[in-house]
């Protein structure tokens, strides 16, 4: 028979049961039937070897890609801010400076972030945590709100940082 794949070969076997028999006694010299059993336990075996192996390098050459992209990121970011161009189409796609700020609270300070939270008026964004999304959001609103500064009240009890880089969408 002609076996178009490793599986076909595999399902042509048949009876095959991935569980061991415990009542069993393993004999180092196979007869024919086992051969074969164990034949397709090694081609399973190698195969999964083989996927496993593909994946790591796979994941190995994403995080080598995410880092060469955050590399460019930040050079293109720098040069379009300084040569003070916010946006420009390039090959059918525009790309365009963003900001975004991100918040948390300081290490060890999230009990005084909640605390100060209520205090100013603010508890109600306060349940056993504070989603990231919503204080980022907050701080970025206070910031705006008091002349681009974080209040004092505020920037005591979180850590925040803005992150500018380049976004690229589809041109027109």
């Amino acid at each position: 028979m002609t076996y178009v794949n490793d599986l076909d070969l595999i399902l042509d076997y048949g009876d095959y049961n991935p569980e061991p028999n415990p009542t069993k006694k393993v004999n180092n010299a196979p007869n024919t039937s086992d051969e074969k059993k164990m034949s397709k336990i090694f081609l399973l075996a190698d195969q999964l070897k083989a996927a496993k192996e593909k994946k790591k390098a796979l994941e190995d050459e994403v995080k080598a890609i995410t880092a060469e992209i955050d590399r460019l990121d930040l050079a293109l970011s720098d040069e379009m801010a300084m040569s003070e161009c916010d946006n420009f189409s390039r090959h059918g796609s525009t790309f365009y400076l963003k900001s975004r700020l991100y918040a948390s609270p300081k290490a060890g300070g999230k009990d005084k972030l909640f605390s100060a939270l209520r205090k100013n008026g603010y508890g109600s964004m306060v349940q056993e945590n504070v989603n990231a999304n919503t204080l980022s959001s907050f701080v970025k609103e206070q910031k705006e709100n008091n002349k681009d500064t974080i209040p004092e009240w505020l920037s005591s009890v979180v850590n925040a940082y803005e992150k500018i880089s380049v976004g690229i969408r589809k041109g027109k």
